[in-house]
């Protein structure tokens, strides 16, 4: 037994009662995030959590899965191919889809040995692992959501979770941006929502990054520019790696620009 599977099954949760009841129409309202409507985030969601429980479940059907990923990229993109696997699929009928499938990932991963190795587009990660990047996911797009609705995020300490990925990423952020990795990473010294203390790395007040951890979070899934938070760098290696601060897999993605991801007023 591990926590992330029942953290992403909150985190999903708290997502869905924020949509549930949306009319129609609000599903197809644009976000701040590539112009991604609300339905667009679902579906993304849904698809990639099938797309993990076939990791965890079926070798072979993620392998086709992930070919058909790739025919499609080559030519009508991700969200091309997103759309397709949907068939039509949209509205409060998609939400129900993937409100109806989630719990059943959460279930499947928690009765998995958390160090079991799974698929993946790139080299093979742990069940732990990939039930943390279906968290990370979920709440960084599900920011998004609360951004276009104009909704105050509450946040709860399973964000901890994210917080991790950040720090651990460290090296990977320095190699996707084909940047020297350094030697001595900073220190990172956050607060959860309650209160508790997170702390990374041997401290260094000549390097370091502290903060909230929903700040550093927003910051390394790059649904905030690091100027638009309250996060304090000291040195250069902190504050170069918070400048391009990424969590998720794929290539170098630019963090959105100061003041273009916020909290719109609620209509």
């Amino acid at each position: 037994m591990f926590d992330q599977p029942n953290d992403f099954r909150n985190e999903s949760n708290a997502l869905y009662e924020l949509i549930k009841d949306l009319p129609e129409e609000r599903l197809l309202e644009p976000t701040q995030f590539k112009g991604w409507t609300i339905r667009d985030v679902i579906g993304h969601l849904h698809i990639w959590n099938q797309a993990a429980d076939m990791s965890l479940n079926d070798e072979a059907a993620f392998n086709a899965f992930f070919e058909r990923v790739g025919e499609f990229v080559a030519t009508g993109g991700l969200r091309g191919f997103e759309n397709a696997e949907l068939e039509g699929v949209s509205g409060h009928d998609l939400v129900k889809r993937w409100h109806d499938f989630y719990p059943g990932v959460a279930d499947r991963f928690l009765d998995a040995d958390p160090k079991q190795r799974v698929v993946w587009a790139g080299p093979s990660m742990s069940a732990r692992s990939s039930i943390t990047a279906r968290l990370m996911e979920t709440w960084a797009h599900g920011q998004e959501v609360y951004d276009t609705l104009g909704v105050e995020r509450k946040n709860a300490d399973r964000i901890k979770n994210i917080a991790v990925l950040g720090v651990n990423t460290f090296g990977w952020t320095h190699m996707v941006n084909k940047l020297p990795v350094p030697e001595n990473v900073p220190y990172v010294k956050l607060t959860l929502p309650s209160g508790e203390l997170l702390e990374f790395n041997e401290p260094d007040p000549n390097s370091m990054v502290e903060g909230t951890a929903t700040e550093f979070c927003q910051v390394v899934t790059q649904v905030r520019n690091i100027a638009d938070t309250q996060i304090k760098t000291t040195g250069d290696v902190a504050a170069k790696w918070m400048a391009v601060a990424q969590c998720f897999a794929g290539q170098a993605e630019t963090p959105p620009a100061p003041g273009t991801r916020r909290r719109m007023v609620a209509a």
